[in-house]
Order: C-alpha cells, then sequence, then structure tokens
C-alpha cells in the first residue's frame, strides 16, 4: 500500500467517524418545540422524542429534595394549561415566582415532563424602559457628531 493510499484511507476514518458522532448527537440536541398547550393535551404523541417547551413557574409547586436531588414543580401558560415537571438534576439559581421556565427533555404518556434542561428567565429583564415623559430625541441625535 502506498503512502497517499494511507493518508486517503486514515482522512476519510475520520471524516466518517466525525459525521457518525455529528448524526448521532443531533436529535437530542436539536428538539422540537411545542406550546405548552399543545404538550399537556396530546402527551402521547410526543413520546419518545426530545421536547422544548416553556411557561411560568407556580411557585408554590415547587418541591426541591436536595438529598436526593431531585426537583419537582409545575409550569403554566397564559390559558392556565399546567404541566408536571421531573429534574433530576440541581436546581436553577433564580427559582422563584414570575421566572419564565424553558424545558428541555421528554414528556411521558403519563403527563410528567422529564426534563433534561431547565434554564430559567426573568421577563423584567427583557423588557426595554419607558421613556420618562420630559425625554428629549433631539438631545440624543446630536451625540457622535462632532464636527
Amino acid at each position: 500500500m502506498t503512502k497517499n493510499t494511507k493518508v486517503i484511507l486514515a482522512g476519510s476514518s475520520i471524516i466518517v467517524a466525525i459525521l457518525i458522532l455529528l448524526i448521532a448527537a443531533t436529535p437530542g440536541a436539536s428538539g422540537t418545540e411545542i406550546p405548552l398547550a399543545q404538550a399537556v393535551a396530546n402527551p402521547g404523541q410526543y413520546e419518545d422524542r426530545y421536547i422544548n417547551t416553556e411557561g411560568f413557574l407556580v411557585e408554590e409547586s415547587i418541591d426541591w429534595r436536595a438529598d436526593e436531588i431531585e426537583l419537582r414543580f409545575d409550569i403554566e401558560d397564559e390559558d392556565g394549561n399546567v404541566l408536571s415537571v421531573l429534574h433530576e438534576r440541581v436546581r436553577p439559581d433564580n427559582f422563584s415566582d414570575g421566572v419564565i421556565v424553558l424545558l428541555g427533555g421528554y414528556i411521558q404518556p403519563d403527563g410528567i415532563f422529564y426534563a433534561e434542561t431547565v434554564q430559567t428567565r426573568c421577563p423584567s429583564v427583557y423588557e426595554g424602559e419607558k421613556p420618562d415623559e420630559d425625554y428629549d430625541p433631539s438631545v440624543h441625535q446630536d451625540v457622535g457628531n462632532d464636527d
């Protein structure tokens, strides 16, 4: 076997291995994003599929068992649809009332969502400040025009 043939075979093997790893990792990472109402109404439809959904945390439903590293809680949407969640990992930092919870995981036919990822987002952080009544836009027009 010549040196060029060995290099081509080794390079091809590496490329094939990388492609196999990418294909194997992609389905769990991408997931299907669905509204909370759809997850609650048809849990069996999403069995064995990685899905992403979000809702508002129901603070009185939080059950954190630190010894078992088990977090149970409910999320709800604006229409009152409620989804029960089980997360067997560390509790997020700002887990309190008024927080939007982003979930990634699997919903079981019994309706419980087994979350692999739980992220929180505070809605007020993403809202822009309203300008004062005395706001004068001409003040900002001259910024950067030091001609």
